[in-house]
């Protein structure tokens, strides 16, 4: 037996096609699966790009004028030989404060 949502579900239904009539609701459907194609090939492209900057190292074809503060960071802790994956940003901070801290007094000596 159909229970209370399902009615909703039908009722809305029932209403869109008395709305937009029969012959909308393929292009309604059509505008739907573009939509969601375009929110899929944008969130591959995120995180395409996110994994991009988190396991390459910076080059000139990938760096732009104006960096990010974590571009910044990485880039430093990379230069400074830290490995920086699976880290959160304070553990890498946190390692270049002490390999600054081991760098500085190497050269006081």
């Amino acid at each position: 037996m159909l229970e209370g949502w399902e009615w909703i579900i039908i009722g809305i239904v029932a209403i869109v096609i008395m709305l937009w009539g029969p012959s909308k609701i393929p292009e309604f459907a059509r505008a739907l699966g573009r939509a969601k194609g375009e929110f899929d090939k944008a969130s591959r492209e995120f995180q395409n790009s996110a994994l991009s900057d988190n396991n390459t190292p910076a080059t000139a074809s990938n760096t732009s004028a104006i960096k990010s503060r974590d571009e910044i960071l990485l880039e430093t802790a990379r230069n400074l030989g830290i490995v920086t994956g699976g880290k959160t940003r304070e553990e890498i901070s946190e390692e270049i404060a002490v390999k600054v801290k081991l760098l500085g007094s190497s050269t006081d000596d």
